[in-house]
Formats: C-alpha cells, sequence, structure tokens
C-alpha cells in the first residue's frame, strides 16, 4: 500500500522582502461588523503629536478566531520559555506600551 503521509505538502507561502522586514506597531485597534474583523496597526511614540496606521488587516470571523487561537498557543510557550509577561492596566479596548494623551474637552 502507497504512503499517504506527504500527498498535502502544505501552502507554499512567498515572503516578498518589502515585507519580510516587518512593520513596527505598538497600537492595535479592532473593529468589527457581522462579516468582518478590521484590525489596525499603528506606531505611537512619545513626542510624536498622533499615532499613525501604518498597516491594516481585514478579516473573516472565522479567521479572526483562528487568529485568537494561534496567538493564545504562542503567548503560552513564549511564557512557558522566557516567563509570564505581565501587562499594566490600561484603557479598555487600547492596546498600547504607553498612556495615550488626553483628548481636551
Amino acid at each position: 500500500m502507497e504512503d499517504n503521509k506527504n500527498q498535502n505538502p502544505g501552502i507554499q507561502i512567498e515572503l516578498r522582502p518589502e515585507v519580510a522586514k516587518g512593520v513596527y506597531a505598538n497600537l492595535a485597534l479592532i473593529t468589527h461588523s457581522s462579516s468582518d474583523f478590521v484590525l489596525d496597526f499603528a506606531s505611537i511614540l512619545p513626542g510624536l503629536p498622533k499615532p499613525e496606521i501604518n498597516s491594516r488587516v481585514i478579516m473573516a470571523p472565522e479567521h479572526a478566531k483562528r487568529l485568537l487561537q494561534a496567538l493564545q498557543e504562542n503567548v503560552y510557550k513564549y511564557e512557558q520559555q522566557f516567563g509570564k509577561i505581565v501587562i499594566p492596566e490600561q484603557q479598555s479596548g487600547i492596546i498600547a506600551p504607553f498612556d495615550l494623551p488626553k483628548k481636551e474637552s
């Protein structure tokens, strides 16, 4: 009987050099509709007037849930290897490493 172990070699993914260098983001904004999740990634640095969105990813709810599961699995593995990630208290719904400027009334 033929060995069927390698029948599905997987998806071949191309990584172009301009994408391989990545985009730095320390702020993520996430919104959704009934059919899509929108993940906006931005950089906010002290001394700069406002964050600028530098990447947007739009995905179906099923893919967003798979991303959540993959992130949970990888955070678990990271913490097993390097120790617990401590997150300071911050405003709900905002992912940023430091306080954002307060809006004036």
